[in-house]
C-alpha cells in the first residue's frame, strides 16, 4: 500500500476529481490537436492573427486561454462555445480511465462524497457521466467557467466552488488530478492533492503532490479502509 496515499485518503471525507485523465481520456477518439486547429480557424475567420507559437499548439484549452489575451469578449465566447461543442462530441467516444468507475463506486460505498472539478465544460462532463451511468454517484460537477479562461485551474476558484457546494472544509477533501494545475489549485486553498501520473514523464511535474499514483486502482485499494482518520465517516446530510 502507498502509505502516503493511505494517509491522505484516510483523512478525506470528500474526493474532488479532475475529469480528463482520472475519469476518462476525453479526446482519445476525437483528437485534441484537431479541435485546437478548429479553434484556430475560428480565430482566423474573425480576423485574428494567430501567433507562430500557437500554430502547432495541440491543446484546445491553451488556444482558449490565449483567446482571452485579445480582450475581445465576443471572440472568447465563440471559442469557448466551439470547444464545448467539440467536447460534447468527444465524450460520446471518450476512453474510460482504468479503475475510474471502481474509484467512484468504492467512494460511494465508503461513504465519501465525490465531485468533479474540471477545466472541461460541465455539460460535457455530465453527458459522459450519464452515458456511463455514474451521474448518481457524483454531485456537484464543477466545470469550466464560460468564456472566462482565467477562472480555470490553476485558479483555485473551481476548487473553492466545490468545497462550498459540499459544505465542507479544505482539510475534509482531497483532489485527484493529472496536471500541475490541479495540484496548484488544490494546495492554494489547503486541499491535499494526489497526482495521477498515468505516464512516467508526469512524475516530475507532479512532484509537489501530497501523494502520487500511477493507477486509479491504488485509490480503490486505499478506499477499502472505510475509516476516516481523525474524523467521522462522510455524510451527505452534513
Amino acid at each position: 500500500m502507498n502509505t502516503g496515499l493511505a494517509a491522505v485518503i484516510g483523512r478525506a471525507r470528500f474526493l474532488l476529481v479532475d475529469f480528463d485523465g482520472p475519469v476518462c481520456k476525453v479526446f482519445a477518439n476525437h483528437p485534441a490537436p484537431q479541435v485546437a486547429a478548429t479553434l484556430r480557424r475560428l480565430l482566423v475567420d474573425q480576423g485574428v492573427t494567430v501567433p507562430p507559437d500557437l500554430l502547432d499548439e495541440p491543446d484546445p484549452l491553451a488556444v482558449l486561454r490565449w483567446s482571452a489575451t485579445l480582450n475581445r469578449p465576443a471572440i472568447v465566447r465563440q471559442v469557448d462555445d466551439a470547444l464545448r461543442t467539440a467536447e460534447l462530441d468527444a465524450v460520446t467516444v471518450a476512453e474510460p480511465t482504468p479503475y475510474a468507475r471502481e474509484v467512484i463506486v468504492a467512494a460511494h460505498h465508503a461513504q465519501r462524497g465525490i465531485t468533479i472539478v474540471s477545466n472541461n465544460s460541465a455539460d460535457a462532463v455530465n453527458r459522459y457521466l450519464i452515458a456511463q451511468q455514474l451521474d448518481a454517484y457524483i454531485n456537484p460537477v464543477i466545470g469550466r467557467p464560460h468564456a472566462d479562461p482565467a477562472g480555470m485551474k490553476p485558479n483555485p476558484a473551481p476548487v473553492i466552488a466545490a468545497i462550498c457546494e459540499l459544505r465542507a472544509h479544505p482539510e475534509d477533501c482531497v483532489l485527484i488530478g493529472d496536471s500541475p494545475t490541479d495540484i496548484e489549485a488544490a494546495q492554494a486553498v489547503g486541499v491535499p492533492a494526489i497526482g495521477y501520473a498515468n505516464k512516467p514523464r508526469k512524475y516530475h511535474s507532479l512532484s509537489r503532490s501530497d501523494a502520487i499514483i500511477s493507477s486509479m486502482a491504488e485509490v480503490v485499494a486505499a478506499l477499502s479502509d472505510r475509516r476516516v482518520q481523525g474524523g467521522r465517516p462522510a455524510s451527505h446530510g452534513d
